[in-house]
């Protein structure tokens, strides 16, 4: 990493794309920060407009966008099928800094989903399968049960995709740095995708 990165010294941004930005930052938050440096908020709204939010694991970034995995049929799943308008929003305390992405949300490849589910642990697996997402679960003996039953089911066996276990992709249209400054001075830099190129400027703090 350079000085520049290390010192939250915003004059770094030469870079015409903000994912090579975005990817250094996530580099050195992945030698800084203590448990999931991928972890993100991710911000919905449903159609009329009321938003929700929540945390999610990052799994794949390139300049194609940011993919993450949910159950299609949870309260996320449903807002994006209905609004597929998103924002992401990435926070490291240790190095005082924030990115937030927005964008439209659209589903990846079958394909692709089921690699990345036969490349989870059996337990997380079984877990997809035994959750109902965001429905009310009215004892946890029956969340038990249903694994229970999952793991029986699957038994000596590959534990398959379910079908409602899917892979988002968030298609970043603009795309904010922040990073903390002495006495609120912070400096704030935004990428906004005009259609053919990137149109950078700096916002106030």
């Amino acid at each position: 990493m350079t000085d520049k990165l290390k010192n939250n010294d915003m004059l770094l941004y030469d870079s015409k794309d903000p994912i090579s930005v975005f990817e250094d930052w996530l580099e050195l938050a992945t030698e800084t920060e203590p448990e999931n440096p991928n972890a993100f908020a991710l911000a919905t709204a449903n159609p009329d407009g009321m938003p929700s939010v929540r945390m999610l694991l990052l799994k794949q970034v390139n300049s194609d966008g940011l993919v993450f995995y949910t159950n299609s049929k949870s309260r996320k799943g449903k807002e994006m099928a209905k609004n597929p308008y998103a924002s992401m929003c990435f926070y490291w305390k240790t190095l005082a800094r924030q990115v937030r992405f927005e964008g439209l949300i659209t589903e990846i490849e079958p394909e692709l989903a089921d690699q990345y589910f036969a490349s989870r642990s059996r337990g997380s697996q079984i877990g997809a399968w035994a959750s109902e997402q965001s429905n009310e679960l009215f004892k946890h003996e029956d969340l038990e049960k249903n694994v229970i039953f999952y793991d029986q089911k699957f038994k000596n066996t590959e534990v398959p995709r379910p079908e409602f276990w899917r892979g988002y992709r968030l298609k970043h249209k603009r795309v904010e740095f922040w990073a903390e400054k002495t006495f609120r001075l912070h400096d704030r830099y935004v990428y906004d995708w005009s259609g053919n190129e990137w149109k950078t400027k700096r916002l106030y703090p």
